[in-house]
């Protein structure tokens, strides 16, 4: 019988590298995730405690869907305090959530607002909770929503 060293040693190296990729990956995923909850933008922990200030009018702005995200963001002002925002205003302007975003004229300006605040409005209404939606939003999910759903369509021959 002949033995063949380079194949026990094929062997040996493929064990490894399985071994390697059960051990290593669970790893890989755990700092992914740790990566992303270190860079979580400013928020609320708990629901406010007393009466929220207010956000801008939806009246004051004239983009439907400005006046909509506005109109939105008056409703569920609890939420949104509990909710981050990932364009990062707590770094750039001082908000403390993505409430701030609509006590000011940045969320009429900032498309991440929007979208964020249209996905919390989606998850509120089929009655997830706001840390439920908090976990959505920082896992991403808000990315997949496309504002052209709140947006009225264009009429033939205007723009």
């Amino acid at each position: 019988m002949t033995r063949n060293p380079g194949r026990k040693q094929s062997g040996v190296v493929i064990g490894v590298a399985v071994l390697l990729a059960v051990v290593a990956l669970p790893l890989v995923r755990a700092q992914q995730v740790a990566s992303q909850t270190q860079n979580i933008p400013a928020y609320h922990s708990t629901a406010p405690k007393g009466a929220l200030p207010p956000v801008l009018a939806a009246e004051s702005f004239t983009d439907p869907l400005t006046k909509k995200a506005y109109a939105y963001a008056a409703k569920m002002k609890p939420v949104l305090y509990q909710l981050p925002c990932y364009c990062h205003c707590d770094q750039a302007v001082g908000h403390t959530s993505l409430l701030s975003c609509y006590r000011d004229k940045h969320g009429a300006e900032c498309e991440i607002c929007k979208k964020e605040l249209f996905y919390a409005y989606e998850q509120n209404r089929s009655g997830k909770s706001a840390p439920q939606i908090r976990e959505g939003i920082v896992r991403g999910e808000w990315q997949k929503v496309d504002l052209g759903k709140y947006a009225p369509p264009l009429v033939s021959g205007k723009q």
